[in-house]
């Protein structure tokens, strides 16, 4: 059953427009409901369902219209306020619930929202289940005018739980700067943090309803990155708005990606023999440096369709403990089943505590093959094999790249968006492939 609504994280767009606005997300939350009982709620007279948001203005607006659908569904509704994702994804199974939603567009600008669902194991729905609350819609506005909401409080435990693996004050004498990206982590990762004993340089922790990933956090990094030098710290750490990804600095003001983030954390996982079965599971968008880096530990690295539920599927079937994603999603299945800012944060001061090194030096464990990408706007997504130009462009990379190469092109899941990627031996060549490629989008009439 194809999805019409949910992409790659859930229901995603601008608010107030044809899908993310209130009369929506009450229908939306009346069909979850519809669709839970049977699966999930194992005889509840009324299952619990928890909501937590980031800091969007839009977002209290959304998640009363989502707990109107719920509540006429015959649900429990609690709400936790604003809180990181991973929060609500362990919060789920803290508090057994039988759902959990999150009223969040992650990266997306503040004119933007969406919402996406976790099941009682706090782990995102699949696929198939999305496609099957779509199908329970209901064709009208949902009738209950307004709903009874709980209030839970789970920062505090889910400070607790992630930060266990580090002794109190095992960050003394630590200067760290956050980007908190003005969004749901301004609060969970500095008080973290402070904990454990480290200095906190806080950068955009003051959300305003409109500020949340404006210019700042882990799709802008840049300050984070200066502030780094100045002030002398360890590692800088940038957030997206509901933190379940990070970026990282080194002390150089270097910014280190997820691709080498998941190398680090892999082998110091190797080291201590934690990664199950040797292997990592990562998405087709990380670098082949990465497979490279495996290989060469006698390790394996499984790749997945891009996206964190892809790789948290492919992590619970053959039972791995370790995966992500290049933008910077970590699961770390040890502690949470779902990306963690925070847990992937603290994963690495443990790697960097073991291996006695500063991050510019750790970084070093990848090598990374020349790649370049691109995110190109589209008003329409035509299938990709309708599209002759860009056909033989690819046909023609793919030829000049043999095995030491690759041409990845898709859909953004969340944006209307086109990514290419282009992986060689050469940057030159890599340059050459992507021209081409982008020459061929125009001749096709799909981007100018």
């Amino acid at each position: 059953m194809k999805r019409i609504y949910f992409g790659t994280d859930g229901v995603r767009g601008e608010f107030g427009g044809p899908t993310i606005n209130e009369t929506f997300a009450a229908r939306l939350g009346e069909a979850a409901g519809r669709w839970l009982p049977p699966t999930l709620s194992a005889g509840a007279a009324r299952p619990l369902v928890i909501i937590g948001r980031d800091t969007r203005g839009s977002g209290p607006a959304l998640e009363q219209a989502l707990a109107r659908g719920l509540a006429a569904a015959g649900l429990r509704v609690a709400s936790l306020g604003v809180v990181p994702t991973p929060a609500v994804s362990l919060a789920v199974r803290h508090h057994r619930a039988a759902l959990g939603v999150v009223v969040t567009a992650s990266h997306n600008p503040a004119s933007d929202n969406g919402i996406k669902f976790f099941g009682p194991d706090g782990a995102k729905l699949a696929d198939a289940d999305e496609a099957r609350i779509e199908s329970l819609l209901p064709a009208g506005p949902t009738t209950i005018s307004a709903a009874d909401q709980e209030t839970l409080s789970v920062e505090s435990h889910y400070i607790e739980r992630v930060s266990a693996r580090l002794a109190p004050g095992r960050l003394a004498g630590w200067r760290i700067v956050v980007d908190a990206g003005n969004g749901a982590a301004y609060r969970t990762t500095p008080a973290a943090l402070r904990a454990l004993g480290a200095e906190v340089e806080l950068l955009n922790g003051s959300p305003d309803g409109q500020n949340i990933n404006a210019g700042c956090g882990s799709q802008h990094p840049e300050a984070m990155c200066r502030r780094v030098v100045e002030v002398g710290a360890r590692l800088g750490i940038a957030h997206d708005g509901d933190a379940d990804r990070l970026v990282v600095a080194d002390e150089t003001g270097q910014a280190i990606d997820g691709d080498e983030l998941l190398a680090i954390l892999a082998d110091e996982a190797l080291r201590q023999g934690r990664l199950h079965a040797r292997t990592l599971v990562a998405t087709r968008q990380s670098n082949l440096g990465l497979k490279r880096f495996m290989q060469e530990r006698n390790g394996h690295l499984i790749q997945t369709d891009v996206g964190d539920r892809y790789v948290l599927a492919a992590m619970l079937a053959g039972g791995y403990n370790l995966g992500g994603e290049n933008s910077g999603h970590v699961i770390c299945a040890d502690i949470s089943p779902c990306g963690d800012g925070l847990a992937a944060a603290l994963l690495l001061i443990e790697a960097m505590f073991s291996a006695g090194q500063p991050l510019s030096q750790m970084r070093r464990l990848l090598h990374r093959f020349p790649q370049l990408t691109r995110a190109l706007p589209v008003t329409h997504k035509p299938e990709l094999c309708s599209l002759p130009a860009l056909q033989a462009a690819i046909g023609g990379a793919e030829a000049k790249l043999g095995a030491e190469g690759r041409v990845f092109v898709r859909y953004s899941g969340t944006e209307p968006k086109l990514r290419l990627l282009v992986e060689g031996p050469d940057a030159q060549l890599v340059a050459q492939i992507m021209t081409s490629l982008e020459d061929a989008l125009r001749s096709d009439g799909l981007t100018r």
